[in-house]
Formats: C-alpha cells, sequence, structure tokens
C-alpha cells in the first residue's frame, strides 16, 4: 500500500517517468504526440479546451513604418482581450453552467490562444463539447478536447504570478490572462439570471405536467368531454342519440319525415 500511495504521489508531477506532467497540468504538450510519457486523455472531465482560439495579438509583432518593433499599448491589449473574453463566457454559458473561463496568455506554440473552461458539471462539459465539435469563431473551426485539467493554480506559473517569470510567453506553465473583477461580477451575474430563469421555466413545466390547477383541469376535462382552451364538447353519445340527432338536422333541411323504427 506504501509503494502504491508513493506512485499516487508522483503522479503528474516531474519526477513521473510515465506520465507526462505537463500535459497533466496543460492539457497541452510542446512535444505533442512524440512525447516519452504517456498523454491520459479522459474520455470526458468538467473541463473542455479550445485549443488556439483566442486571437492574442502579443504572436503578431508590431512595427512602425521604419520595420523597428513597438509594443502594443495596454489599453488596446485589454480591451481586445476583454471583448473576446465576454463574447466567449456569453456563448458557452449557454451551453453549460461555467465555473471557470480561463485563457492563456503564453504565445509558445502548443499554448497559443488555448482557452479553458471548466463547468460546474461533468454533463454540462460533454453537452458544450457535443455543440462546439467543428463549430466556428471567427473564420477558426473549433476543435474542443476533454482535458484532465481542473486545478489552474496547479497549473499556473508561480513566477509570472509575481512578474518574475524568465522564459516570458514561451514558458510551459500557464500564464493566465487577468480579467477585470467588474467583468467578472457581470458575467456570473447574467449566468445566475439566465439558470434562474431557465428554472423556472424547468419548474412551469413540471407543475403542468403534475398537480398545478391547469394540470387538474386537463385532467377532469378528459373525463366529462372538455378540451383544454377550447371550451366543452359533448361527451361520448350512444347509437340512438346518433341517429336521432342526424334525423333532426335532415329534417331542419327537407321537412317532416316518416322514419322506420
Amino acid at each position: 500500500m506504501a509503494g502504491a500511495g508513493g506512485l499516487a504521489n508522483l503522479y503528474g508531477t516531474e519526477k513521473d517517468r510515465v506520465n507526462c506532467p505537463f500535459y497533466y497540468k496543460t492539457g497541452a504538450c510542446r512535444h505533442a504526440d512524440k512525447c516519452t510519457r504517456a498523454h491520459n486523455k479522459p474520455v470526458i472531465s468538467q473541463t473542455v479546451m479550445l485549443p488556439h482560439m483566442y486571437l492574442n495579438p502579443k504572436a503578431l509583432p508590431l512595427t512602425d513604418e521604419h520595420g523597428q518593433p513597438m509594443e502594443y499599448q495596454k489599453g488596446y491589449l485589454r480591451d481586445h482581450f476583454e471583448d473576446f473574453y465576454e463574447d466567449t463566457f456569453e456563448g458557452l454559458m449557454k451551453l453549460g453552467k461555467i465555473k471557470e473561463l480561463n485563457v492563456v496568455d503564453n504565445v509558445c506554440e502548443h499554448l497559443l490562444g488555448n482557452v479553458y473552461v471548466k463547468f460546474e458539471s461533468e454533463e454540462d462539459a460533454e453537452n458544450a463539447h457535443k455543440h462546439l465539435m467543428q463549430k466556428t469563431y471567427n473564420g477558426r473551426t473549433l476543435c474542443p478536447e476533454f482535458v484532465p485539467v481542473t486545478d489552474f493554480r496547479e497549473s499556473s506559473c508561480r513566477q509570472y504570478e509575481d512578474n518574475e517569470c524568465q522564459r516570458g510567453g514561451l514558458c510551459n506553465f500557464m500564464h493566465l490572462k487577468g480579467v477585470s473583477r467588474s467583468l467578472l461580477r457581470d458575467l456570473f451575474s447574467k449566468q445566475k439570471k439566465l439558470y434562474k430563469d431557465s428554472g423556472k421555466e424547468k419548474r412551469k413545466r413540471e407543475r403542468d405536467r403534475s398537480g398545478s390547477p391547469d394540470a387538474k383541469r386537463r385532467a377532469r376535462g378528459a373525463d366529462d368531454g372538455e378540451v383544454y382552451g377550447m371550451g366543452k364538447i359533448a361527451a361520448r353519445e350512444t347509437s340512438e342519440e346518433r341517429r336521432a340527432r342526424l334525423r333532426e338536422r335532415f329534417e331542419e333541411k327537407h321537412g317532416k319525415q316518416e322514419w322506420d323504427k
């Protein structure tokens, strides 16, 4: 048992010689299929990764009229990202309840533009994965993947958070882009309202199917000849009643008749 516990503690760490720690922590690896360690891709997960979905301006060098490198203005980068983040969050929350939405700032090939959405449940994640397959965003085809990432604190670069990462955008650990608290508050409020309203609709449908007054009236109507929303109709006639009604209608048009008994 001690040996099993030791292996469990090593799993997904750099001391694990069997499983790739970078894939385990980020859902991506710079060696891809050529990696000497295993990439254990989950069949299902709470987290769906959308590779290269965010077009990070930092990946496109900016130069002046003389071809000299320039830096993007911080305000432009912030607005560009938050526009994308808001649009993406509002689209994804319709497919499942979002717990976390993270976008990386790395510019290395395997992490560039990766978007990670962690849903409240695996069922929500599965629904989103199904609906996003082969969809496009800004003309690019989305390729959603289930990934083992669930704890983004373990996946993040500590040095980046302290503004001390020496590798910059080429780091193999996540450099998570910051999102303003006001935007997060607004988006999660919208999500809460969306699911509150949808919950009300669901409960209303359930009441209609079960014990609401309207449902009970419909049930009674099935017994006494009432069609809900259309008033009363005659209960089922006997054959004698039907013949009498047809004879009465005929005599209204053609006068009194002698009928065989």
